[in-house]
């Protein structure tokens, strides 16, 4: 299945789909204080880029590059649960790895849940490490912190 990644719009039609699956998906796994998705809206600041993917003429995932001083953090990254394992998880890392070069960024780093093991072994296949807790995070029992030198 061939898989296409663009720049998109969190208050699509599409990319709100995704993102209430989403956070609907871990608000059913985590408690509210140990949830750390960014709202619709926050996802349209300047400071962050919104991507969608596509195959088969339907929008299958999304992912949110926020850019910082110094690293870019992964944000919203949601493939639709009908077509895991078919590249949709694999084009957005590629095309999140391109856009941290475009932007400049010499590190990307993410925020995941503990438990979400299919998206750990994503992240590792893209060349992800365990690191520490970044900017105003905290360790807890739910999360799991990952970067990437790009």
């Amino acid at each position: 299945m061939s898989v296409t990644v663009r720049k998109g719009d969190p208050r699509s039609p599409e990319g709100t789909a995704l993102l209430r699956a989403s956070h609907d998906y871990l608000s059913s796994l985590y408690p509210p204080e140990h949830n750390h998705y960014q709202s619709i809206d926050a996802l349209c600041a300047p400071d962050i880029t919104f991507l969608l993917a596509e195959a088969e003429g339907r929008t299958t995932g999304c992912v949110a590059l926020k850019a910082f001083d110094g690293y870019g953090e992964i944000k919203s990254m949601f493939v639709d649960p009908a077509i895991r394992g078919a590249g949709t998880g694999s084009a957005l890392m590629t095309a999140l790895d391109a856009l941290g070069r475009e932007l400049g960024l010499p590190i990307l780093r993410l925020e995941t849940g503990d438990d979400l093991y299919p998206a750990h072994r994503l992240y590792a296949r893209h060349g992800f490490t365990i690191c520490g807790p970044f900017g105003d995070y905290q360790a807890g029992p739910h999360s799991v912190f990952m970067e990437k030198r790009l």
